[in-house]
């Protein structure tokens, strides 16, 4: 989800993102970052119109795949399935190799979701050095990962749509 400016590609189709529904799923850690984050993912998410906005909380980025695997399993037969998760979390590296451990498990999980699930999972964990490179992500000098993540799954809203209606 790195940002390195705009795309000029678009993608076939039309897309309302009223009717989608995006579930946030998002840590308790770090609450002061976390709140930014998903105010970013809400501005975008609301100034594209969709009403139907989920969000979970969970204990820790590690639980993180297993609320959305969860979710989906319950809801993805009815009519409040979703078509995008966003992951939202802050991993701050400590003085242990928790940190490593951490990112690689919730990284591998989002992974596996991406691969398992029929809807895209967005990655906007946010796993720094120091809690000044999360206030850099959350409308500072490296812009907003809240919004993007709510961006990019617009886009995979969107590109999953063109894809599952592309006449082979």
């Amino acid at each position: 989800m790195a940002s390195t400016g705009k795309s000029t590609k678009s993608i076939a189709g039309t897309f309302n993102p009223k009717g989608a529904c995006v579930v946030i799923i998002r840590t308790e850690w770090n609450k002061d970052i976390l709140d930014e984050l998903e105010k970013g993912c809400q501005k975008i998410l609301n100034k594209a119109g969709v009403k139907k906005v989920i969000v979970l909380e969970v204990p820790g980025a590690v639980e993180i795949p297993f609320a959305i695997k969860k979710y989906w399993d319950k809801t993805h037969k009815t009519s409040h399935k979703p078509h995008a998760f966003i992951a939202l979390g802050t991993i701050i590296k400590g003085d242990t190799p928790h940190f490593d451990y951490v990112c690689n498990m919730v990284s591998d999980g989002v992974i596996q979701l991406n691969l398992l699930l029929p809807v895209p999972t967005i990655f906007g964990v946010l796993t720094l050095n120091t809690k000044k490179q999360a206030l850099e992500r959350i409308g500072g000098k490296h812009g907003h990962k809240g919004e993007e993540a709510a961006d990019a799954a617009l886009k995979m809203i969107q590109l999953s749509k063109h894809i599952h209606n592309l006449s082979l």
